[in-house]
């Protein structure tokens, strides 16, 4: 079934249970960035499959909202589907709130699935409708009747992650999480959000893309936790540990009606950017209800040391790993075939042999040439392209390992590239080595940082549609807040950097239809010298791969820019060569030389 198809099956539906517009979200019942394959509604609809996006469909237009990061993307994937294309965040373009304001009829039926919709997200919309006399219903999963052959939810088994790794006991988050609940009087803590399960009761699963989560529900109170969950995923030794700590189980749908049991005399604290619309709307009016961001939020992204020692020991393998890809790939290419898909499962390869090694922690970006201008681009039978010389090739990946999930991009020059691409390619490494130097005081936030990575941008009128930096969990999300690296606000993640977060420094340039360039780091906030002037802080680098000197310009670079990169090949060859052998470090000694 086409895309045209599809939409014309909804239309007809919508028309019969009188709903005008209908919204598709991304996200899972958990407000999940990256989802299983049951929920990938919104790719289903449209035809678009990047990470991030909103479709809306009327009686006669159908749109899709998404950032930056997928602008060409979705214009390629929705040519010919009837769908346009809406770039957030460029001049002119509207939001969906403002587009249901301006195209729902007067007295209108604005419909969702109120389990894809976060609290906060819905009662925006639901205030839109009301600007045209309309009114919601969230109540149909109207995908769910068009997807004939729609994925079941997941099977997959999960697995309890020994405090080796974890560096603290279930018991232990609990009684901190408990401390959380009586500070803001709430007897009751409702978590949806599946990191933040995971990351209490120690456990990992495999119902999320890349993302090692399992699908679930948890309500805390001050004596147990009440679990909702498909409970054939659990092995004897998860369910030992959580009869340890009084977890009871309940099927993973039965939390709708659980909630419609609490009443005036109970206070839940809940987080409306977490919990989903239908969810929220099953709480009784007179129920108290603490809204604030989950205490886990903040708690699971500063990690504890048992967590950054093994954190340092992943990204050392992963180093390993991308090292020897990077040897392999610029040796063999125009000799061997290979293309981007070939180079991605070599790249795997790589990693498989590292011990500890899971699965990729996110859908691996591989674009050579102008694919590269792509920022989030992955390639597929139809898209791949062989490599040759000549071009630069983008790689944004990462793998999941039992001590820690890695994220890091490499551009590499396949052959001699030209001067522009050198310009480009140099400019980004002085901005992310701008960051990983980076020192400041307590209290500031990525709105503070991201200036040192955009000015070698912005000093030659360039710029980068995306955030420079993210949190990364322990394990879980590859994606985690609270705080990240961006120029423009975003509440979300604005939060001041705390000791032990783990933040990514990736900025990047895209010249369509020519050639695109990101190098990525992880960094550790850590603490410095506190003196008169209060607490400093630094970054402490944790990616050890080479930056490629085949691509750089040094007549670009300054005195201060050189003896970065110098500082940080030296510690690659530190860390990386042990792990080597002996042709393996004398590449290496090449690509870490200094300019």
């Amino acid at each position: 079934m086409k895309v045209t198809e599809r939409i014309a099956k909804l239309r007809s539906l919508m028309e019969e249970k009188n709903i005008d517009m209908y919204i598709v979200p991304s996200a899972d019942n958990h407000q999940s960035e990256y989802v299983g394959e049951h929920f990938k509604a919104r790719a289903f609809i449209t035809g678009f499959t990047g990470s991030a996006g909103t479709a809306v469909i009327t009686k006669t237009e159908a749109g899709l909202w998404t950032d930056g990061r997928y602008f060409l993307q979705a214009g390629q994937q929705l040519e010919g589907s009837g769908v346009e294309l809406f770039k957030m965040g460029e001049p002119g373009v509207p939001t969906v709130e403002e587009f249901v304001k301006d195209k729902l009829p007067e007295n209108g039926t604005l419909g969702f699935d109120g389990r894809l919709v976060a609290v906060g997200e819905g009662k925006g919309y639901q205030a839109a409708a009301s600007v045209r006399g309309g009114s919601v219903n969230y109540a149909y999963d109207l995908i769910d009747e068009v997807w004939e052959d729609r994925p079941a939810l997941s099977t997959e088994k999960a697995f309890a992650l020994d405090e080796k790794y974890a560096g603290e006991s279930t018991a232990s988050k609990l009684a901190r999480i408990r401390k959380a609940m009586k500070a803001e009087g709430a007897g009751v803590h409702v978590i949806t959000s599946l990191e933040d399960i995971a990351w209490t009761l120690n456990v990992r699963g495999n119902d999320v893309a890349y993302s090692p989560l399992l699908l679930a529900y948890m309500i805390v109170s001050m004596d147990k936790v009440d679990l909702y969950i498909d409970e054939s995923k659990l092995n004897d030794e998860i369910r030992a540990g959580f009869a340890a700590v009084n977890v009871v189980l309940h099927p993973y749908n039965d939390v709708y009606e659980a909630l419609k049991t609490y009443g005036a005399d109970d206070t839940l604290l809940i987080d409306p950017d977490r919990m989903n619309y239908a969810l929220y709307y099953n709480i009784a009016d007179e129920v108290n209800k603490v809204e604030k961001t989950n205490p886990t939020v903040l708690m699971k992204a500063m990690k504890n040391d048992v967590e950054l020692e093994n954190i340092r020991k992943a990204h050392i393998k992963d180093g390993v790993a991308m090292t020897k890809f990077m040897k392999w790939v610029k040796e063999n290419v125009g000799k061997t075939t290979i293309t981007e898909l070939s180079a991605s499962d070599k790249l795997e390869e790589f990693r498989a042999e590292q011990e500890g090694f899971l699965w990729p922690s996110f859908e691996p970006i591989c674009g050579f040439g102008e694919h590269g201008a792509i920022v989030h681009y992955s390639s597929t039978p139809e898209t791949n392209v062989e490599l040759h010389e000549g071009a630069l090739f983008l790689t944004d990946t990462g793998g999941n390992y039992y001590e820690g999930s890695t994220d890091i991009t490499r551009t590499f020059a396949l052959g001699e590239v030209s001067d522009i691409e050198k310009l480009h390619f140099t400019t980004v490494a002085k901005s992310m080595l701008n960051v990983l130097n980076a020192k400041f005081m307590y209290g500031a936030n990525g709105q503070n940082i991201d200036m040192l990575a955009r000015k070698p941008f912005w000093d030659m009128n360039l710029n980068y549609n995306h955030g420079t930096g993210h949190g990364v969990g322990y394990l879980l999300s590859v994606h985690e807040g609270p705080s990240g690296i961006r120029w423009t606000y975003r509440a979300g993640d604005a939060k001041p950097y705390e000791e032990g977060m783990v933040i990514t420094d990736e900025p990047g340039i895209y010249i369509a239809g020519s050639h695109g360039v990101r190098t990525e780091n992880e960094l550790i906030v850590r603490k410095g010298v506190a003196n008169e002037y209060g607490q400093f802080m630094y970054f402490e680098n944790i990616t050890f791969v080479p930056i490629d000197l085949d691509a750089v310009d040094p007549d670009i670079m300054s005195a201060e820019d050189k003896k970065m990169l110098n500082d940080y090949h030296a510690e690659v060859f530190d860390k990386i060569s042990p792990y080597l052998n002996e042709e393996e470090t004398e590449w290496l000694k090449k690509y870490t030389r200094e300019v």
